[in-house]
């Protein structure tokens, strides 16, 4: 139990440095100052750098899994209703005022994915999962007449989430949150309402 929970512990506070800083800017030292954990105890969980990093990615991507299917799945509420609100908590949670704005999964695609197969498949990885996720509301609302029948959820979805990821990219240049609200509102209040019958994708 002891050992489990020095390996918790040491993804919980990498993953909080790497969201931070990046892949790169985050030494071992740094993790291993952060924990209070020393270098040997590091490595009987850990085979590398590039390993732990993958462990604080699956953290990542799990805790995201389960915020989505928190909001997502609660089939009481209208589908178009549950998307606007996951992305609006995304916003809140990733944008300018969040605790650490931006997605590791963006940072680490454009600083490591090239330079590490096992790190960029795992991204992948999580990104069709996110993608499928939201296609499955996506179809949801078709099949409730939200969304014109011809609408192609897979397609729609990883337009959203390309959208999405573009938009939260620029607001970490421009230190601003106006990229997703821009997004939110172009997504929310034309792309996916009634009238426009979310033709895109179709």
């Amino acid at each position: 139990m002891a050992a489990k929970s020095t390996r918790e512990h040491l993804i919980d506070v990498g993953l909080g440095l790497m969201h931070q800083n990046g892949y790169n800017a985050t030494g071992l030292s740094d993790i291993l100052k952060a924990a209070d954990v020393p270098k040997g105890s590091f490595y009987h969980h850990f085979s590398s750098k590039e390993d732990f990093a993958a462990a604080t990615l699956e953290r990542y991507g799990m805790r995201e899994r389960e915020h989505a299917a928190a909001v997502l799945n609660d089939t009481t509420t209208p589908p178009l209703k549950r998307l606007r609100h996951y992305f609006s908590d995304l916003v809140k949670i990733y944008g300018q005022e969040g605790a650490i704005p931006g997605c590791m999964m963006g940072r680490f695609s454009l600083e490591i994915a090239e330079e590490s197969p096992q790190l960029r498949k795992r991204i992948s990885a999580s990104f069709d999962h996110w993608q499928h996720t939201i296609a499955t509301v996506i179809g949801q609302a078709v099949a409730q007449k939200e969304l014109h029948a011809g609408t192609d959820p897979e397609s729609l979805a990883g337009f959203l989430l390309n959208s999405w990821e573009g938009a939260l990219l620029r607001s970490q240049a421009e230190k601003s949150n106006a990229p997703l609200e821009t997004f939110m509102r172009y997504v929310f209040d034309g792309l996916l309402t009634k009238e426009s019958k979310g033709k895109a994708g179709g």
